[in-house]
This record gives structure tokens, sequence and C-alpha cells, in this order.
């Protein structure tokens, strides 16, 4: 390996034949290049689908109600599905599984929000305190809902930072301090931020419990979501099964009716993009290994001729004694060094490449952080190695199975 005559002998080789040695490399290093920059661009999407989960929990099911749409056991079509805090409670004790839970009620019409001279128009949602985890809520300051909050009908609030800046001035403190919301006074007791960005922190969240009474929703909810916790998708799918089939069996509609409620398991939805980034992963390496073995047929072809050009002078060596083993080491270190330098230049090109194209490409919810890690990077210098490796050992092996006699009859 570290034979100096070897390697003198080596780059002699190559400078004798340099555009036959750039040609050879050039197929190389295009071909990591290209490789690097597909997987840099896989990676770009992969990351452009997982922000697109980044607001709500990934494991998790949402049930909303919606109208008939087919008349079953004498009832008409096109009546309204109305849920109620019964469904939140049996769904919550009889269904298996469920980790977190959380009802939504929406107060009617547009709700005006004020503190002192300061005034606003904000999303108002009435929830549970589980709702924190299925919204990917996080608590900036105080605390969220709690149960306590339900179950005595407090008037308090969490509200968001957005929310906060609106009402209290940049840096103001709410904590503690009482809004408005149709004149009726809300005591803040905690302020969020969120996961899903600006328009998720201009929301404020109320107890349901409370938001039912004041705001004339009886027992109504117009929605309910849960939690898996880290269940297979098989269970979750049975989890939704059960559900449909519970809230059809209370609410008089057919199960089959995707229109009287609408179940969406965003569990399924994740493992289709796992699946779908999988599958482009696959077709990635595919086509980048298959553009990689484009150039290591041709730095085989290239070392065979090499072979064929020196077939006297390994017969000349063998004749003074180098052994076969010598011979093939001669032959693969010099496909290895053409290959590694070659594909060197085509790796850190792709990953320039790619960074600049992170730099420069245009913000888009779909394809964010295009990047090359360290993984990817070792396994595309893996695949150098071996690559050069496989190119140099036909003709290796050929060189190392020259006859000194018959080699030096040829011409």
């Amino acid at each position: 390996m570290f034979d100096l005559d070897h390697w003198q002998e080596i780059l002699a080789s190559i400078r004798q034949n340099k555009l036959r040695t750039f040609l050879t490399g050039f197929a190389v290093a295009w071909g990591i290049l290209m490789l690097v920059v597909l997987l840099g661009s896989g990676t770009g999407l992969a990351n452009g689908i997982e922000y697109q989960f980044r607001d709500d929990a990934t494991n998790s099911i949402w049930v909303q109600s919606g109208t008939t749409s087919v008349a079953h056991r004498g009832l008409r079509a096109g009546r309204d599905v109305r849920f109620t805090n019964a469904d939140y409670e049996r769904t919550r004790l009889e269904i298996d599984g469920v980790e977190h839970i959380t009802a939504r009620f929406y107060p009617r019409g547009e709700l005006a929000v004020s503190h002192g001279k300061e005034s606003g128009s904000f999303d108002i949602r009435s929830v549970h305190p589980d709702h924190r985890y299925l919204e990917r809520t996080i608590v900036h300051e105080g605390r969220f809902l709690n149960d306590l909050d339900i179950r005595e009908y407090r008037k308090v609030a969490a509200i968001g930072v957005e929310v906060q800046k609106s009402l209290f001035g940049e840096g103001g403190r709410a904590i503690g301090e009482y809004i408005k919301i149709n004149g009726i006074p809300f005591k803040v007791v905690g302020t969020f931020r969120d996961e899903g960005g600006i328009g998720e922190e201009q929301k404020i969240y109320l107890p349901i419990s409370t938001a039912q009474r004041i705001f004339n929703g009886a027992d109504r909810i117009r929605m309910f979501m849960l939690t898996t916790g880290t269940l297979p998708l098989g269970e979750t799918e049975r989890m939704a099964e059960e559900i449909t089939q519970a809230l059809a069996q209370r609410h008089r509609f057919d199960p089959e009716d995707k229109r009287a409620v609408f179940v969406r398991n965003i569990n399924e939805v994740v493992q289709r993009f796992v699946n779908l980034m999988a599958g482009i992963r696959l077709f990635v390496w595919i086509i980048g290994i298959g553009t990689i073995l484009a150039g290591v047929v041709g730095v085989s072809n290239i070392m065979m001729i090499a072979v064929k050009e020196r077939t006297k002078e390994i017969g000349v060596r063998k004749a003074l004694g180098a052994t076969p083993g010598s011979i093939l080491g001669l032959v693969l270190q010099e496909s290895v060094l053409i290959t590694a330098v070659a594909g060197y230049l085509g790796l850190v090109a792709g990953i320039a490449l790619v960074e600049f194209g992170a730099r420069t490409l245009p913000d888009s919810e779909f394809f964010v952080d295009p990047g090359v890690d360290l993984p990817v990077a070792a396994a595309a210098t893996l695949v150098l190695i071996t690559a050069g490796a496989l190119a140099g050992l036909v003709p290796a092996l050929r060189a190392a199975r020259v006859q000194p006699v018959e080699a030096l009859k040829d011409e």
C-alpha cells in the first residue's frame, strides 16, 4: 500500500494518459455529484413534508361532525350530526388506546376582544387541557388550561404571544391581567407559542365548559381530537373504526356514510408520506448508484486496456520475482486512486451545489433546507472506495494471471 515505487509507476501511467484518465474520472465524479444532489434534494423534500405536519400531533385522530348523505333506518338524508360532551366522554373512557383527548366548541358570531384601549379580533377556541398536545402548543409564560378550570367553569384564558403583543404591547406583561371577550372579563393565566407559527400564536384558548355556558353552547361540541401514543398503524385504524361505529350507533347514521362524520387518522397520512419518502430515497440511490456504475465500468475498461498495454512489463516483473499479489495491488491501487480522487471532487462539488441551492432557491413550504448530512457523505465515500476496488478487480486478476513466458511473447 505504501510502496513508493508502486505510486511512482501509477502516477507515471496517469501522466502518460492524461485525457483518458480525465474522461474516466469525470464519469465517476459526475455520478457522485448526481447522487449527492439527488440525496440533498430528497432531504429538502422530506423536510418540506415534515414542515407540513409541524402544527399538529402526527400520532392523532381528528373527528368532526358533518351532515348525513344517505337515509338510514327511516331517517332522511341531510340531517346534521351534532356532537355533545357525552361523545367526548364516552370516547375518552370506552376507546382503548387514547393517550390525550380534547374537544372543541366554537362560539357563534364574531367576538370582540379588548384590554384597556386596545382591541382586536382573534380566533377563539374553547378546549380541554389536553389540547396543547394536539396542537403542539408551547407554554411561554404562566400555564395552560387545567382540569380545575374545566370543573369550576373558570373565566380564564391562555393567549398566544401575538395576542399578547397586540393587547399589551411589545414586552407588556399579560399574566394575571384581564381581557374582555364581548365585554366579559377573562383572567390571563398563560401565554403560549406554537410550532405552527404566527397564525397559531394569534389564538385564544378558553375552558370549554366555561365557553359553553357563557356563549349558549349547551353541551354541544364541534369536533374532538385524540392522540394514540406509540400504537402501530393497525391499532390506530382499529380505533378510528371503533369511534365511527360508536358515533353511528349513538347518532343513528350509516357507518359507511363518509359525510356524516369525518374521521381523519393522521397516522395513516404520515405513514403514506413515510412510504413515499422511502420510495423516493430508494429511487435516488438506484439512479445515483447506476450513474456511478457507469463510471466504474469506464474505469474498469480503462484498466483492462492499461493491463493489456503493459502485458510485457508485467511478464518481466513476474520473471524477476514479482508475486501475483504485488501485481494485483498495483492495478487495484491505480483504480482506487482514480475513482477516489475523481469521486471526492464530485462529492465536494455536489455538496457545494446543494448548499448553493439551499441559499438561493426561493422559500417554499414543500422544499425546506436541502442538505447532505454526515451519514450520507460517509455512505458516498464508502461507495467510492467500493467502486474503485470493483473497477480494478477484474483487470487486476487478469494481470495477476499473466504468465511470464506468454507475456514476453506478446507484441
